[in-house]
């Protein structure tokens, strides 16, 4: 099930955006083929599914990858696949053997999809990093806090899923589509220092504009604006607002139990102090869940904040499938959704290198060559 189905691809094993990408592939119906490095292979298939929902819906397999006749099986398994995946650093599948100019000479119409950090050129592409450093060269750190604060990490996820693992899909599904025109594969090269600027995109525009300020915590979006922003409630929990159209900050101060004529104009940022404590008051009188009643349904733009765990029990979630349970985890359910090729359930994640028979196989690898292969531990 899903648009991708009859879509196969290699996925080589690593943290953070290969796996996502690879589970986002995964959850639009292609068949995905994690390949672990034989020292993550246990062998023990009797326990409960591993607990790591970015690794669901694939097949896996354990080869080691350093051994020549390793790399060997990758090319033999890119032959018949449509895309690889990895999210090594610049020129590590190159020295492994298994880099695109050896992957697209066994297959021209592949897709070979890298992820990385600082992107293949420049002083730093072989240095190491993480999200928040892809943020902070970005310009996509320095905006997130409060005014006068450190700035805060929004999690990894700019970087790394939104910028490195969601622009390599996109990346992939675009390279698929052109190859049905062109007949031929390609490289598609993901940086997420290129995907975490992508995405200030729009804040360099209200900059250009004058909209935007260069500094912390005093911007429309940031926080800066009282009318955009997040109260504590009287059980201290919060509540966030974002009111920024005239009609939804009016019926936010209607139901919030304030006087319209003594609230100031939300525009005028001279009174922004005045009308944040009028806020801060009036949220404070409340807990988050009578909040929560009093602007269910009603056009406020105003909605409790929600922990990890209290998220998917909300009456939205339930009603719309947007959480799921698989293999005794609750997770994000796949998206988007389509009209025909629905998208199935998520299968749990198997333990490394449980397909590895089974991959090999239909890969032509004969029984006794297999055997050969565990013997000298090249799969697992």
């Amino acid at each position: 099930m899903g648009p991708l189905e009859g879509i196969t691809v290699v996925e080589i094993a690593s943290l953070g955006p290969g796996p996502f990408c690879g589970m986002v592939l995964a959850d639009l119906g292609a068949s995905v083929i994690r390949v672990e490095r034989v020292s993550s292979v246990f062998g023990d298939h009797s326990s409960a599914p591993p607990k790591r929902p970015l690794e669901r819906s694939r097949r896996s397999i354990g080869i080691d990858l350093k051994d020549p006749a390793g790399a060997a099986l990758i090319l033999r398994m890119v032959e018949r696949a449509d895309a690889m995946i990895e999210g090594f650093r610049p020129g590590v599948a190159e020295r492994l053997g298994i880099g695109p100019g050896e992957c697209l000479a066994r297959n021209p119409r592949l897709v070979y999809g890298r992820v990385t950090g600082w992107g293949r050129s420049g002083p730093l592409a072989g240095d190491a990093g993480h999200d928040i450093d892809y943020l902070a060269l970005a310009g996509a750190l320095h905006p997130i806090g409060r005014a006068g604060e450190r700035p805060v990490p929004p999690l990894n996820m700019v970087a790394d899923f939104g910028g490195g693992g969601m622009l390599l899909a996109v990346g992939v599904l675009a390279a698929l589509v052109e190859r049905d025109r062109s007949g031929a594969g390609q490289v598609v090269d993901a940086a997420m220092i290129d995907g975490a600027a992508l995405q200030t995109t729009m804040v360099h525009g209200m900059l250009a504009e004058g909209l935007w300020t260069d500094e912390r915590g005093v911007n429309l979006l940031d926080g800066g604006a009282p009318f955009y922003d997040v109260y504590e409630t009287a059980d201290g929990r919060f509540m966030a607002v974002g009111a920024i159209e005239p009609q939804f900050f009016s019926r936010l101060v209607e139901l919030l139990g304030l006087d319209p004529p003594q609230v100031p104009d939300h525009l005028d940022r001279n009174r922004w102090p005045e009308l944040r404590a009028l806020l801060t008051d009036a949220f404070a009188t409340r807990s988050r869940d009578e909040w929560a009643a009093i602007f269910s349904g009603e056009d406020a733009c105003a909605a409790p904040v929600l922990s990890l765990v209290e998220a998917p029990d909300h009456p939205h979630h339930v009603t719309g499938g947007t959480f799921v349970r698989s293999g005794g985890v609750v997770q994000p359910s796949p998206a988007p959704r389509f009209s025909r090729t629905q998208l199935d359930v998520p299968t749990p994640p198997p333990h490394p290198g449980t397909h590895t028979d089974e991959v090999l196989t239909g890969c032509g690898v004969g029984p006794e060559e297999i055997a050969r292969l565990r013997e000298a531990g090249t799969i697992r």
